[in-house]
């Protein structure tokens, strides 16, 4: 390589990597990141009275099957409660780590999630969203996000790959009680710090959570209750994670790039109106969110029209589509993934 050859790549790595600096600088400058507590004084509160309502009319309902729509109500609500859990979680609401960790181990009473393991599991994700190998949320067993990852599938979960799109939404079903389990299996393992405050905090939702449901309800209704519950709290939370990165492009594992467009080139933006920002907990910015985990929720919509026009300006793919669009996307591309399993294995024709 020539000298000037050299130079020229030296000179574009410096400038990709003063991109995101200036950008940041952007977005200071526009006061982005200064905190909203007010914001989430208001949600929090919101959140509480739900939580509140829904408690007070599953009591007075009683042993009735009216419970059902209490079950999808508060299905609603847990899901929110982990929403902010995971702004907690991104030190979105207060400045000092220690404020933001009190909220979020609260909610975490509420949702029965781990919330220190979620918050590394989430990190690592963060840090490499659809790596091979480094992103947590693309290593699931159940599913198979390139066709490298399908051929490795065996026996059943290899049979789920190849109609992973027809499965995906019952799959989801399972989700918030997959997030429990592994909540519970980190604390086992000690695959988290302040293991002792995690149990007491996982075995307080547990016990509180059936204690109430079979206190009040009989044990069919209670069954039916929790099925419901935890069915549709599973299906929320996968349709609000689902389309933000899956579909979009997978790095290999030799694959680098730099920080901002790691961070733009792997996520997709869902648009839509102010209601698509609370039914999604602000998750729909999502390029906007891995750029800056720290910003607020609140900000996001105000820093998106900004980093959109700074994307284009350096020809910096941006995604962005409806909430209906993305979800066809991940659905489509999980079918083409799962495609060379279905097709029929053709024998060998021997020569001769």
């Amino acid at each position: 390589m020539s000298e000037s050859s050299v130079s020229a790549t030296q000179s574009s790595k410096r400038r990709r990597g003063s991109d995101y600096a200036e950008l940041a600088r952007w977005v200071r400058d526009a006061g982005l990141l200064r905190r909203r507590h007010g914001y989430y004084a208001a949600r929090i509160a919101v959140n509480v009275l739900l939580l509140a309502g829904g408690g007070v009319a599953f009591v007075v309902l009683g042993d009735s099957w009216w419970q059902l729509l209490i079950a999808v109500l508060l299905a609603g609500v847990f899901t929110q409660f982990a929403f902010i859990g995971h702004d907690a979680g991104h030190r979105q609401i207060f400045g000092s780590r220690r404020g933001n960790d009190l909220v979020g181990y609260a909610h975490g009473v509420v949702t029965g999630i781990s919330y220190e393991w979620w918050v590394g599991k989430h990190n690592r994700h963060h840090a490499n969203p659809n790596h091979e190998d480094e992103d947590p949320d693309i290593e699931i067993p159940a599913l198979a996000f390139s066709n490298e990852q399908a051929r490795t599938k065996r026996g059943l979960l290899r049979w789920v790959a190849k109609y992973q799109a027809f499965l995906f939404f019952p799959l989801l079903l399972a989700e918030a009680v997959m997030l429990r389990i592994a909540s519970v299996r980190a604390v086992l393992r000690r695959e988290v710090n302040a293991t002792w405050r995690e149990a007491a905090l996982l075995t307080t939702h547990l016990v509180g959570y059936l204690g109430v449901v079979f206190l009040v309800l009989s044990p069919l209704k209670a069954v039916l209750f929790i099925l419901v519950h935890q069915g549709l709290m599973g299906v929320y939370l996968g349709c609000s994670f689902a389309p933000n990165h899956k579909g979009m492009p997978i790095l290999r594992k030799d694959e680098r790039l730099d920080y901002l467009r790691k961070q733009v080139l792997t996520s997709r933006n869902i648009i839509g109106g102010r209601w698509v920002d609370g039914l999604l907990g602000g998750l729909n910015y999502q390029i906007e969110h891995h750029l800056f985990p720290s910003m607020p929720r609140p900000n996001l919509r105000r820093a998106q029209p900004l980093v959109r026009e700074f994307c284009l300006q350096r020809g910096i793919s941006y995604s962005h589509c409806g909430l209906v669009s993305s979800y066809a996307q991940v659905l489509r591309h999980l079918h083409a993934v799962g495609a060379p399993l279905r097709r029929p294995h053709r024998p060998v024709q021997a020569s001769g």
